[in-house]
């Protein structure tokens, strides 16, 4: 929220600048976003009017002015073709200092001399999508010789405030000015409320009727003889620097009380007001118009403000264009009110249209604010000579809102605070924040109706800490005797998940727990796998954010296309995180996934022996590989699926061709997606060591004649299975075809190591073993020995 310093400081007499009332601001718990002081490096630049024009002597395209600025007329050349004599522009002098440190001297231009430089809008740090080009042509009645900052309101600048949710009460210039008063402890000004009214009554010409509890209060008042026009150049430059644009004095003042006031209120014309009735109701199914011109669905979710016939607005979002006030309006109906902040907001969402007002309305706003606010109007209305305001309101207010009351000891709250603040100045802290203090045993606190967020004696202590210092609370040593905290299991395997990783040369990632359910088409996901099974997010931030995930892959994928697509050919990348599997239950069975991504000079084995790696690090008991052709992310000849103890824990191997051009990239990936609760189940925390062999070891070499199709795993267990408990291991050295090699075959060539922990080994058992695997190897596989 925008605050202009020069509007905050109608309301506190303060000799501050902008800085210390922001610094002092965000002390005492008033979240400061920005600084933004427009004029700040503005110097010398004043108003000035153009009394004389005639073209350049030697340039077509120049113009020679001669400029008064009330005490002297000076020379200026220009290349601006937007003006004429009479205009009154501003004009930066001789050694003056525009945005950006530009610096403005005298001179000449193509022989002719120029004391100066009539400015643009866009050389004045003022340019916007509205902003005329050329220069800066300035209102007729306009002094000159002035210095342009005061003239455009350049010398307060701006605050822009972060409003939480709970403080409602701040979402306004007077609120945020109520914070100021009480940080510097000095007066708040009480706002102007005052208006006369005509001998009628609104009675007479209006009734209301409110058929539901989320409109918690309904006020109206009615204004004739409105005379819509323009509003005053000082009300429009504070809608300007509060963000808001000015339209007409009608809407100019409802839009100046919401932000002074943080009260939305909306304008009716009478005369399309069917029947002289407002009923505040739920919404029917139907369409309706709304002042931005779009026809909207409604439904009976939603508050709606009706006349006798129709829907003229949608409460606390957005009027109707059947209702809004233009040129021809004579009577207006003011409408004040005080909606329910969960409904609006849902309101809001669902039509996806957030205003000033929604926004203001979703954070459940003080129902007695509302007659302050619908005062301050009519003040205005009259003040500006805007309309006549007709006697009697209309306030339909069934369930008041009343002060609350919070007990507290000043004991307690010095201790929860291990400060010694004596008694009183407790009582004239909050005495500063408009709450009324009894003091006995304890503090009797009366919390205003605008501070529903001050409940408990923890808020009540919090008010004292941000008031009397957040810097000056003395620091204090923590109390007791820390204990050490335990890992989990699974923490300590994901510890040792990402030391294996880190340690195999892979980058950390994180990723969002949710993305866009295009994805799924963008991997080649089969339309009937599981995975597209997905939970929805009721509430999410837009379409790529609108599911939760259920694999890692689309997302490593997004993050590898941007490293490669930056020139980083050699990527190795993990991440760690939950997939969220919908498995028909209130709550989705939420799992950790490892995903690992690699990329450059590397292929499918560099892969695998990063999972095989992880395996052997976590002890995993009866791991085992298998061919995959099924998954349609994958290639179909280089992937392959993880069993552990004979259940699916993950799939690895080079991505599908297809999905890598769906990414834009042309550089191979090579991807692993595992499931760490189906490993950690099988893992072995606890480390065996043994001594090392007493007893020589045998190595024999094996080659074979194999058929393509027969994998290397078959011939490696029925190996091991063979072994009789002498193998200690088999390692895959050769994998041959060409010269001497029939079509269709293969020579595959192992190095196998015979060794037993209790004795030496004979040629006799090595050999009645190798024998046996040979031979079983002969039967079904049909190897022949080369």
């Amino acid at each position: 929220m925008k605050v202009p310093f020069n509007w905050l400081l109608e309301y506190v007499d303060l000799d501050k600048d902008i800085n210390e009332v922001a610094e002092k601001l965000t002390l005492t718990g008033s979240k400061v976003e920005e600084v933004i002081e427009k004029g700040k490096e503005i110097d010398k630049v004043v108003t000035g009017k153009i009394i004389k024009t005639e073209k350049h002597p030697n340039a077509d395209k120049l113009t020679v002015c001669q400029v008064d600025v009330k005490d002297e007329v000076i020379q200026i050349v220009t290349g601006a073709d937007n003006i004429k004599e009479g205009d009154i522009i501003p004009v930066a002098l001789h050694g003056s200092t525009l945005p950006g440190g530009v610096k403005i001297k005298k001179g000449k231009l193509r022989g002719v001399e120029s004391n100066g430089m009539l400015c643009s809008e866009a050389e004045l740090g003022l340019a916007d999508e509205d902003s005329v080009h050329g220069i800066m042509i300035l209102d007729e009645n306009t002094p000159i010789g002035v210095d342009i900052k005061e003239i455009l309101g350049l010398n307060g600048g701006v605050i822009d405030f972060e409003i939480t949710s709970n403080r409602a009460d701040c979402f306004s210039v007077y609120g945020i000015a109520r914070e100021t008063a009480a940080s510097f402890g000095c007066e708040l000004k009480k706002l102007d409320l005052t208006f006369n009214e005509n001998s009628e009554n609104i009675e007479d010409f209006l009734k209301v009727e409110v058929k539901t509890p989320l409109c918690r209060r309904y006020m109206a008042k009615m204004i004739k003889n409105i005379k819509v026009g323009p509003s005053p150049e000082w009300m429009q430059a504070k809608l300007q620097e509060a963000g808001v644009r000015p339209i007409n004095n009608v809407v100019d003042i409802t839009n100046y009380v919401m932000l002074e006031l943080g009260q939305p209120m909306h304008a009716f014309d009478y005369e399309n007001i069917e029947g002289k009735k407002i009923v505040v109701k739920m919404a029917e199914d139907e369409r309706f118009t709304t002042l931005d011109g779009v026809e909207r669905q409604l439904d009976s979710s939603m508050i709606t403000i009706n006349d006798a016939q129709k829907t003229i607005a949608i409460a606390g979002v957005m009027g109707g264009q059947n209702s809004e006030v233009t040129e021809e309006t004579n009577t207006i109906i003011l409408e004040c009110a005080s909606f329910d902040g969960v409904t609006t907001r849902l309101t809001s969402k669902r039509l996806g249209l957030r205003t000033e007002a929604s926004s203001r309305f979703e954070k459940d706003l003080d129902p007695n604010l509302v007659e302050t606010a619908l005062k301050r109007a009519c003040h205005l209305f009259e003040t500006l000579k805007v309309g006549e305001v007709v006697g009697g309101v209309i306030d339909c207010y069934e369930q008041k809102l009343e002060p609350h009351y919070v007990k507290v000891s000043p004991k307690w709250v010095n201790d929860f605070l291990g400060t010694d603040i004596v008694v009183q100045d407790m009582v004239t802290m909050l005495q500063r924040l408009d709450m009324e203090v009894e003091v006995k045993d304890e503090l009797i606190i009366k919390v205003p109706t605008f501070r529903q967020d001050v409940k408990i004696k923890e808020d009540v202590a919090e008010e004292i800490a941000r008031l009397y210092g957040y810097d000056v609370i003395p620091t204090q040593k923590i109390v007791g005797e820390a204990v050490e905290a335990e890992m989990t299991k699974e923490q300590k395997l994901i510890e040792a998940v990402k030391r294996t990783m880190v340690s195999s040369g892979l980058y950390e990632t994180l990723t969002y727990s949710f993305f866009s359910p295009k994805v799924f088409d963008k991997i080649n996901l089969s339309y009937d796998s599981e995975l597209r099974n997905v939970v929805t997010i009721s509430n999410p931030l837009g379409e790529d954010f609108s599911v939760m995930r259920t694999t890692l892959i689309p997302s490593m994928l997004e993050v590898m296309q941007r490293n490669i697509l930056r020139d980083n050919k050699e990527v190795g990348l993990f991440d760690i995180g939950k997939v969220y599997l919908n498995v028909g239950k209130e709550l989705p069975d939420e799992r950790y996934k490892l995903c690992v991504a690699i990329a450059g000079d590397v292929d499918f084995f560099n892969l695998k022996g990063i999972v095989e790696n992880l395996i052997n690090v976590l002890s995993v008991d009866k791991a085992e590989f298998e061919r995959e052709t099924e998954n349609s992310i994958f290639h179909p000849g280089r992937c392959a699926k993880l069993l552990v103890r004979k259940r699916y824990a993950g799939v690895l191997g080079e991505v599908h061709p297809d999905v890598l051009e769906n990414y834009d990239l042309e550089t191979r990936v090579y991807i692993a997606e595992i499931d760490l609760a189906t490993l950690f189940e099988a893992a072995k925390m606890e480390k065996k060591y043994k001594p090392l062999p007493k007893y020589p070891a045998v190595l024999r070499d094996i080659a074979l004649l194999v058929k393509d199709e027969v994998e290397v795993k078959k011939i490696e267990d029925i190996m091991l299975k063979q072994g009789k408990g002498i193998i200690e291991e088999i390692k895959l050295f050769d994998v041959y075809k060409g010269k001497q090699i029939p079509e269709g075959f293969k020579s595959v060539a192992y190095s196998i190591i015979y060794r037993a922990e209790d004795r030496t080994l004979t040629d006799e058992e090595i050999n009645k073993v190798h024998n046996a695997i040979v031979k079983e190897l002969e039967e079904r596989l049909e190897a022949k020995l080369r």
